[in-house]
């Protein structure tokens, strides 16, 4: 844990009530780059999960009640205080994670933005009146917190995925627990210090660390005290996830697994779809839910965009992520490498031919080669699966109503790219894909400002944009009667 300038963020014990809370036992985080162990955690379970959610539904009332300014102000403070400590920040989640540092910079901007884009949205949580049927009755409708919100996030984005779930909860009045992933809690920890440097009051934002996944997580789903759930994780894991809230009957939020086509017709600018495309599928070593995971290209440019596309992941530098110049970092372990190995060995058993890479790569045990497949189909494993990982599979085709429908034959509607330039066909398309975000000419998408969430099961509820807060609150109607007495 060298090279962290404010000592202070690296904590090793979860956040509850504004207090740091030691266990008995303890887990180890290792650095993906190399093994080697970082840090010892706490480890927290069933008893201190409880805590933390009795700590949020009784500083609910306070926060609640206080006012949209008030609240903003604060989270205005920890939004400062993140960009403050952005290169801390991202040097700390790069350890935890692998991702390069530069790419950890930018999620350190990336989840911070949430966090003022809700502050100032938190002031235009806007109710209604509505004409009333008869003349004496007035019909008005108010906004409420929904109340204690619970939340389990992953490794791959361990600040932006707390950040962007938070800053909403928080910006409506709600209180907040969180499990962030084990692999990577020491983005939530230092997160947590520096909200409570910002003023945030204790009990408001609370992280619980530890490893019993099932037990904890029975409390976030089913504890009566959580009003919310809301998750990011794999669909396997969000549909368990789901039954166990269905018996309290929670609000719920799930952004869940993805398969995203990227698509490149033959009106294409070749040039700028190779780079969408490296910009999509490479970032993040390929751990990322909304990552391109199949590749589709029209016949007429199929030999262009596969030369320039291999010629450009081949310049990619793969290394330990603080190392300079390194453009993909390790996978999170030796099992994601292992799991992504197999996919394509099965794909080249099946047809498919290597490009470029398709083996696990010297660096390391936690490292893959950035690969390129062609002779793909839509039916072999590399393509009905998500990858998880830096391999492309190149799928060509001929027309455009034969690459939608092989775009849309799957379970996941998270996230989809195209590159065109007929507006006909940029219409036609966009409405024809069935995701939840569509890329134009455009191969990364994400921003505060814009509602991020998928289809079919790749989940339900939106994040950012104003559409964002919806989540987090209840919508309550009141009858005014007797106004003409």
């Amino acid at each position: 844990m060298q090279g962290i300038s404010d000592k202070d963020l690296i904590k090793n014990s979860s956040y509850i009530n504004g207090c740091w809370h030691s266990s008995v036992t303890d887990f180890s985080v290792t650095n993906p780059a190399n093994d080697v162990e970082l840090i010892k955690i706490s480890n927290a379970g069933i008893i201190e999960t409880e805590l933390a959610v009795k700590a949020a539904k009784d500083t609910l009332k306070l926060w609640s009640q206080k006012s949209a300014n008030d609240r903003a102000v604060l989270l205005r403070r920890w939004f400062d205080l993140m960009m403050q400590h952005q290169d801390d920040l991202a040097r700390i989640l790069t350890l935890e994670q692998g991702k390069p540092l530069a790419e950890a910079k930018g999620e350190v901007a990336y989840g911070a933005s949430f966090i003022e884009w809700f502050a100032e949205e938190g002031k235009r949580v806007y109710g209604d009146t509505i004409p009333a049927s008869s003349s004496d009755k007035r019909i008005v409708v108010i906004k409420q917190a929904v109340g204690v919100v619970a939340s389990i996030t992953p490794w791959n984005f361990p600040n932006a995925m707390i950040a962007r779930k938070a800053a909403a909860a928080l910006a409506a009045g709600c209180t907040f627990v969180v499990r962030p992933a084990t692999q990577t809690p020491l983005s939530a920890l230092a997160m947590a210090e520096l909200s409570r440097r910002a003023g945030i009051p204790s009990g408001v934002f609370n992280v619980v660390v530890g490893e019993d996944a099932h037990g904890m997580g029975e409390v976030l789903t089913q504890h009566p005290d959580v009003a919310k759930f809301t998750f990011t994780g794999s669909t396997q894991v969000g549909k368990l996830l789901l039954k166990q809230c269905a018996t309290s009957v929670k609000k719920v939020s799930m952004e869940l697994g993805g398969n995203a086509p990227f698509i490149v017709f033959d009106d294409a600018d070749i040039d700028a779809a190779v780079k969408g495309a490296i910009d999509s599928k490479y970032r993040n070593a390929g751990q990322t839910c909304v990552c391109t995971n199949r590749i589709f290209v029209q016949q007429g440019v199929l030999k262009a965009f596969t030369e320039k596309f291999a010629r450009a992941v081949s310049k990619l530098v793969v290394g330990e992520g603080l190392t300079g110049g390194v453009n993909i970092g390790p996978m999170i372990s030796a099992r994601a490498v292992n799991d992504v190995d197999d996919l394509v060995t099965g794909a080249i058993a099946a047809g498919a031919a290597v490009v470029l890479g398709g083996k696990k790569h010297s660096a390391g045990n936690n490292y893959y080669q950035p690969t390129v497949l062609t002779n793909v189909t839509n039916e072999m494993s590399v393509a009905v699966n998500e990858i998880f990982g830096p391999v492309s599979p190149i799928i060509a085709f001929d027309k455009e109503e034969q690459v939608l429908a092989m775009a849309n034959a799957t379970e996941y509607g998270l996230a989809a790219y195209f590159y065109a330039r007929d507006i006909g066909r940029i219409w036609r398309v966009a409405e024809g894909l069935e995701f939840g975000m569509v890329g134009v000419n455009e191969g990364i998408i994400s921003n505060a400002a814009a509602p991020f969430g998928g289809v079919k099961q790749s989940g339900n509820g939106r994040e950012g944009s104003k559409y964002g807060l919806d989540d987090y609150l209840e919508i309550k109607y009141l009858c005014l009667g007797g106004l003409n007495d």
